[in-house]
């Protein structure tokens, strides 16, 4: 089983790094980083390089395609070569995935048309102009295509895909061993629960309202 993880410009870095810690842990499974070239990529920050070490040509027919998002995904929505090598990836892919504005992307390449998915909160509505029904669930499953809200929530999408793959006893112990076990300080992880002014700064600057 050969996985790929997609890597372009700007990037945020748990999108890709979360599901790679849960999956690369499947049994007889290769991850690889792949990109339109090799070499280092930049995250959004500009702080943190992964490198990928293949070319999307050199990865024609992943098992499992996973795409984080990122504010570098906003360029990337009209880029035929990425779309291209999506729309081609999926065509033998057992599992198409994808991780906050990741969607986006698979969404633009036509893949989630008529479907089920979700997206970082700030992008849900965008989902509707591909003909995609967004919802705000934390992991979303429509066929073999796998879509996880905001940033660590690709954790979550992880262990839920690697359940399905290598079963559940599998997925319990990768959970175990990485000791995923959420508490966090604060119950602002939701625009449902976060504090309504934060949440109405952060929706007034979004990258999303005047696309």
């Amino acid at each position: 089983m050969q996985i790929a993880i997609l890597l372009f410009d700007r990037f945020t870095a748990l999108d890709a790094v979360g599901p790679y810690e849960i999956l690369s842990r499947t049994p007889g499974a290769e991850t690889v980083f792949v990109a339109e070239r090799t070499g280092p990529v930049r995250n959004d920050s500009g702080s943190l390089e992964l490198v990928a070490a293949k070319t999307l040509a050199e990865v024609p027919a992943p098992d499992v395609v996973i795409v984080p998002g990122g504010p570098g995904q906003s360029d990337q929505m009209e880029n035929g070569a990425l779309l291209g090598w999506l729309r081609a990836a999926d065509a033998t892919s057992t599992w198409t995935t994808s991780v906050c504005t990741g969607s986006l992307l698979l969404a633009a390449a036509g893949l989630l048309t008529g479907r089920r998915a979700t997206s970082h909160w700030l992008a849900l509505d965008i989902l509707k102009e591909f003909d995609v029904e967004p919802t705000g669930e934390r992991v979303v499953l429509d066929g073999k295509y796998v879509t996880a809200a905001g940033v660590s929530s690709g954790i979550d999408m992880g262990l839920t895909l690697l359940g399905r793959i290598a079963g559940d006893e599998h997925a319990r112990a990768v959970q175990l061993l990485t000791e995923y076990d959420p508490q966090p300080p604060y119950d602002a992880g939701s625009p449902d629960r976060a504090p309504a002014a934060l949440v109405a700064e952060f929706r007034a600057n979004s990258r999303f309202t005047f696309r």
